[in-house]
């Protein structure tokens, strides 16, 4: 059975369309496929195994081997899921072939029967599919897959897409030409994503995998191998894994599925390779050292010294992977595994809490790319006393090999189990068809059976039912043992730690933590303080767009209600207050970044987090804070059942909050970990740096400096916050499955029942952001890789809802600018993998709007960039782009829209601030029709208003010791370092 879910512990249509002949297939009128299965014939993916068959897949084997598994799925309406799975992916390749499977996936977007040569893109754009979103592919140790989610399908264009998907799976053009033209797009995507983290990544490959294949096949490949490929050495890794018998398609959607396997049919039966398939490498199995003996030997360590990286230390247990009998039975022992992993962490992260010597501390079980079955601990040491911290979490751990959990302890644990299963079997019917499409192809990849989350439900109960603390601990005691333990700990110092010392500290003998478990307490939510006196409504009134109701108490607490059975079990709540960002001071950069890490972890009144998570046991709840900027807001996904005490969660936060130390030191070690690897790459630089010059150095977007966070005390931000949690308007949200009237008297007993509001301070609510002025290139630098480089070009735009009509037009327009510069820079200059240009338009304040381009790409490549983003703008303010580059940005913006708009979220984020603002609810109508219709005057004029005669702001990142070629210093912003 696939594995439980995680809920608890992203022919070129302009040939002339008779060239594409295709005969549309009409579902009411077509014969059953013959390859489908026959009733009463076990599918290919249940064989031997007993979980119970869920009824809603069809499955099927064509004669040449290829499987596939179709089921019909209306989330979100008018789409259909694809997904073709090739077996074989790294561990495929041998020496000289490092990094092909992952070149092949690039390759098959480049050129293929129907498809030429760089018309897959705008094919499926043309199509309404969102490049790197709805068209995209994945390669992994163990297989390559085709992603396609196709919107506003019909039986044509579902013909069409599987008539050119099957030409790229089955007939990729593999010339020496292709081959040369994208092997720097692919060596670009390895530059950008390597540096520091690539470099520990690789190295921890070899340590914890020694031995087996996966410790020496990075998926990405080798410089040396990838500019050795030619089209026939491609070509031969293709022909030996590009076979029918290693193919599984998957296809859901929102039509028939037996006109999903009619097309498989079709196109796909005929599909014939010659020879016997090849079979799979020997993936090998983790060894224990040669001479070995007892119990856990310790194997591979490595010590990796990295200065600009935080301290991280992982250690696992590992044993060989082998094929399972995937039986009820088997996935009732998967889930006492779960249970016994959930009550470490929950122990570890207790410990963490109380202020011991690690950040964070947690184990995991994996079965790793069908290599190993590894449990895996990690944790983050506060200080450079490591040896203290692996002593501290392996004595927490020590204490659950040694003793029993509590049936109170193991009972708090079922209950959080048990709400996310139940969640499931509640939502099936809201449940998106890509989520089924890829839970297809991660059964096919671990070799196991797919199943309903009835079934999941089940094994749980009956897991349940049988779970004493004996057999807990007999899962425990499985869990940490091995053939062999290796370690890896990430430091910036040199002389912190030896390979020597990390094996003798892994073998130490360590005693089992006696206060390692939470004391059992019984903490309800009838024994909860009131919030206040319960409000009074003053107002019930329609609030104009369908069902949604607007309620207004005496406090002058704000509410919009949207109750319907649309999305059973679902239901969002937000709440939007305060000033947000405006309510600082330029000199409170640190208290605000402590303010996101540290203000819901104190808790509120008598309740610390524990307590908090204590009273949150067997319940959907949740609690997001984000500082947005013109308010605070909190989330949740919640439940009917759940919904009143989310509420309160989220009043008593506002009118009784905790000022607690330790979340605040807490908080400070995490951001002073963070900050240390900003430097180390250009993305760190972009992520430390980027917003704070954009907005013209305004502090409030600085990242504090480690010396920043320190000098922040618990006073201080108490005082900073406490204000700020109670001045300005609050608006609360709530659109899902519940009973209205019971969720109005709840907000009576809360929100209605808070002090009334401070008006916000007029500097505060008048706040404004500024603009960098243009200037000369802003210069940064980092400490990584010297082949690392980024660059930004920016223009201010608008904010605020005014023109928020414009700002949907605009969005039409950086769509055609962001697929121009991946043509200039990707497709044709081979010097970055992923250039994008997106538009940001704050609809909370009336400043601060940009269209931003950014790339990551090699220093001498920072001029083309500029040079590029230059040319398309500039060409935009004097020649309006066509209609069919139209058609590529306005048909996935209208599907996009379109699909998220099925979903009550859609409209809660729609109507948030409307209560205070009401043109918000204006700017929804013509929503739709402001995305997908405009005209290429239309996009002329906004060029002209936004680039032309406005000089981009510019911000390069180049490698310490470099220097920035002159030609980029021409326009761009002056900026000071810091």
């Amino acid at each position: 059975m696939t594995d439980f879910p995680r809920a608890f512990r992203r022919i070129a249509l302009c040939l002339p369309l008779s060239l594409l002949a295709v005969q549309p297939l009409a579902a009411q009128d077509m014969p059953v496929p013959s390859s489908l299965q026959a009733e009463g014939e076990v599918p290919w993916i249940y064989e031997g195994s007993d979980v119970p068959r869920d009824e809603e897949w069809l499955f099927g084997e064509l004669e040449n081997g290829l499987r596939y598994g179709v089921r019909e799925n209306g989330v979100p309406p008018g789409q259909v899921s694809i997904r073709v799975r090739i077996d074989a992916g790294s561990l495929y390749e041998e020496d000289n072939e490092l990094g092909y499977a992952h070149l092949l996936e690039h390759l098959l977007f480049r050129e293929s029967k129907y498809l030429g040569i760089s018309e897959a893109i705008p094919t499926w754009q043309r199509l309404g599919a969102t490049f790197g979103s709805d068209t995209n592919a994945e390669t992994s140790p163990t297989h390559t897959v085709y992603k396609l989610d196709l919107p506003n399908v019909d039986p044509a264009k579902l013909e069409e897409s599987m008539k050119l998907l099957s030409g790229m799976v089955r007939a990729p053009v593999l010339s020496d030409s292709n081959v040369a033209t994208e092997v720097p797009i692919v060596l670009a995507e390895k530059r950008e994503r390597g540096g520091v983290n690539e470099r520990v990544s690789e190295a921890s490959l070899q340590t914890l995998f020694a031995g087996q294949r996966l410790a020496e096949r990075i998926t990405i490949g080798t410089d040396e191998s990838l500019r050795g490929a030619t089209g026939a050495s491609v070509q031969a890794f293709y022909d030996r894994w590009y076979r029918p018998e290693n193919t599984v398609i998957s296809v859901v959607g929102d039509l028939d599925p037996v006109l999903f396997a009619s097309l498989i049919e079709k196109y796909f039966s005929d599909w014939a390779v010659a020879g016997d398939p090849a079979p799979a490498p020997d993936f090998g199995d983790p060894l224990p050292p040669a001479g070995a003996s007892g119990a856990n030997p310790v194997g591979d360590v490595a010590v990796i010294v990295e200065p600009s990286l935080p301290r991280a230390f992982t250690y696992g247990y590992f044993k060989p992977w082998r094929q399972v009998l995937d039986t009820i039975v088997y996935n009732e022992g998967r889930l006492r595994e779960q249970l016994a992993l959930q009550l470490i962490n929950r122990r570890l992260e207790a410990r963490a809490r109380s202020g011991g010597s690690f950040l964070y501390a947690q184990a995991n079980e994996a079965k790793i790319s069908r290599s190993t079955h590894a449990t895996l601990v990690q944790f983050a040491p506060l200080t450079e006393d490591w040896e203290q911290a692996l002593a501290d979490v392996r004595s927490v751990i020590a204490d659950a090999l040694a003793n029993p959990p509590t049936r109170e302890e193991m009972e708090r644990e079922l209950q959080e189990m048990e709400v996310g299963y139940a969640n499931l079997v509640e939502q099936r019917s809201v449940l998106a068809g890509s989520g089924y499409a890829d839970d297809l192809v991660n059964a096919v990849d671990i070799r196991e059976a797919i199943a309903a989350p009835e079934t999941f439900l089940m094994v749980f109960n009956s897991m349940r039912e049988k779970a004493t603390p004996e057999n807990v601990l007999e899962e425990t005691r499985k869990l940490f043992s091995g053939s062999v333990v290796r370690a890896t700990y990430i430091t910036p110092a040199a002389d912190e730690a030896t390979e020597e010392s990390l094996a003798a500290a892994l073998s130490a003998k360590v005693d089992a933590s006696g206060d390692a478990r939470l004391a059992a307490q019984s903490i309800s939510f009838e024994d909860l303080p009131p919030v206040g006196e319960p409000g009074t409504v003053v107002a019930r009134a329609p609030h104009s767009i369908g069902d949604v109701e607007r309620v207004e108490f005496a406090n002058g607490v704000k509410a919009l209600l949207l109750a319907n059975n649309h999305e059973p079990g679902r239901v969002a709540v937000k709440v939007r207050f305060g000033g947000g960002l405006r309510a600082f001071d330029e000199d409170e950069a640190a208290i605000i970044q402590l303010g996101e890490g540290a203000l819901i972890q104190s808790g509120l009144g008598e309740l610390g987090q524990e307590e908090l998570d204590r009273l949150a046991t067997g319940r959907k709840m949740g609690f997001d804070f984000a500082i947005g900027e013109g308010a605070f807001s909190f989330n949740a996904q919640t439940r009917r059942q759940d919904l009143a005490d989310q509420l309160y969660l989220f009043a008593a936060k506002l009118g009784m909050p905790r000022w607690d130390a330790a979340p605040l030191e807490r908080a400070k070690a995490a951001a002073r970990l963070a900050y240390q690897s900003y430097g180390a790459s250009p993305a760190g630089i972009i992520n430390r740096d980027l917003e704070y010059y954009l907005y013209g150095q305004d502090r409030r977007f600085l990242t504090p400096t480690p010396e920043m966070l320190d000098a922040v005390s618990l006073a201080e931000f108490r005082d900073t916050w406490t204000p700020a949690l109670q001045q300005g308007p609050i608006e609360v949200l709530i659109f899902g499955d519940y009973d209205k009237e019971a969720a109005i008297e709840t907000l009576r007993r809360t929100f209605g029942a808070l002090p009334a509001r401070a008006p916000l301070p007029a500097d505060v609510a008048s706040g404004q952001f500024g603009f960098a002025t243009p200037g000369e290139t802003l210069v940064r630098n980092h400490s990584g890789e010297a082949d690392q480089a980024a660059a930004v070009i920016a223009w201010p735009v608008g904010a605020g809802p005014e023109e928020i009509r414009k700002s949907r037009q605009l969005a039409i327009l950086t769509e055609v600018f962001n697929n121009r510069l991946r043509d200039a820079m990707r497709e044709r200059a081979g010097a970055s993998y992923a250039p994008v240009v997106r538009l940001d338009w704050p609809t909370d304040v009336e400043t601060g709007g940009t269209v931003t381009a950014l790339a990551q790409l090699r220093p001498t490549d920072v001029p083309t960039f500029f040079r590029e983003a230059d040319r398309i703008a500039n060409e935009l303010t004097v020649t309006p782009p066509s209609e069919d580059e139209l058609a590529r940005a306005t048909e996935p913006l209208r599907n996009y829209y379109e699909r998220i708009s099925s979903g009550n979220y859609f409209f809660l984020l729609e109507l948030e601030n409307s209560t205070i603002d009401p043109r918000r609810m204006m700017a929804l109508r013509g929503l739709l029709n402001d995305y997908s219709s405009t005209t290429p005057e239309a996009m002329l004029a906004l060029a002209q208003e936004y680039f032309a005669g406005t000089p981009g702001w510019r911000m390069a990142v180049i490698p310490e010791g470099q220097e920035l070629a002159t030609a980029t210093t021409a326009s761009g912003a002056a900026a000071t370092g810091r």
